[in-house]
């Protein structure tokens, strides 16, 4: 659980050190004028999508309520990530890693949004067996519930008044 809550916390973390990484490494390692180009295009749109990736992944009612992310977001998060670090050492490989970070985070944004729509789908499929089983065993949903008196009746006992207006509409212009 300790692990799960430090990626938690991690990826919103991740969203403005693993960009300045980008460019610190650059300054360390970097060799040429057009890596400087790649900068700025590369440095925000790793903040945006990192940033995204960490919205949608928080955005689950069960990451949300535990303060930590599943197993598989650990894996999904620490694969992108390393390949973000292993990128921002630009040395012979630096444009696979690139490329591959770039795949990277593809997959980790529609991983995030199938976890997100997934679990979502759950909820309401759990509800909505949840109210069909209320419905069917013939129980009102407020009914059980301690200190609510009555709660399938109506107040009034039963008693229905109905009031009938007949008005014309010429008798209304008049």
């Amino acid at each position: 659980m300790l692990i799960r809550r430090a990626f938690y916390r991690w990826q919103f973390i991740a969203a403005i050190v693993l960009p300045v990484w980008l460019l610190v490494g650059y300054a360390i390692f970097g060799s040429s004028g057009w890596g400087v180009i790649g900068l700025m295009f590369a440095t925000p749109i790793a903040f945006i999508s990192l940033g995204v990736v960490a919205l949608l992944i928080a955005a689950r009612p069960d990451v949300r309520r535990d303060k930590a992310v599943d197993w598989a977001d650990v894996a999904v998060l620490g694969v992108w990530h390393l390949l973000i670090i292993a990128a921002g050492v630009y040395g012979p490989t630096g444009i696979t890693f690139a490329i591959l970070a770039m795949i990277g985070a593809i997959a980790a944004f529609w991983y995030a949004v199938w976890r997100l729509l997934s679990d979502g789908a759950r909820r309401v499929r759990a509800t909505m067996e949840e109210y069909e089983r209320i419905a069917s065993s013939g129980a009102s949903p407020g009914a059980g519930i301690p200190g609510d008196r009555g709660a399938g009746r109506a107040a009034d006992g039963g008693e229905v008044i109905v009031i009938r207006e007949e008005r014309s509409w010429e008798e209304r212009r008049d």
